[in-house]
């Protein structure tokens, strides 16, 4: 049963990685972020972005706030697995 929680906190954290991609991605793209994919994506990544955007600032007019923030989710998956492997 636990194994089954982790597993799932594994994929979550894998897909809201992908999410950050796709959004960085979408930036390349004129009018992308309009789209109504654009804008679900938004809604669901502007707020962890936010929150590491107040802490780093941006160089030059370039955010580097979704590399981080794929950073910091990648070394809380990393954390995870080792947690998960105390109970196995």
């Amino acid at each position: 049963m636990i194994q089954l929680v982790f597993s799932g906190l594994n994929f979550l954290i894998t897909v809201y990685i992908y999410m950050l991609v796709i959004y960085a991605l979408l930036s390349w793209f004129p009018n992308a972020r309009h789209s109504k994919l654009g804008q679900w994506i938004t809604q669901i990544v502007a707020p962890y972005l936010d929150i590491l955007d107040q802490y780093i600032p941006s160089f030059g007019g370039i955010s580097f706030s979704v590399v981080i923030g794929v950073l910091l989710l990648q070394f809380a998956q990393r954390g995870l697995m080792i947690v998960m492997s105390w109970f196995i």
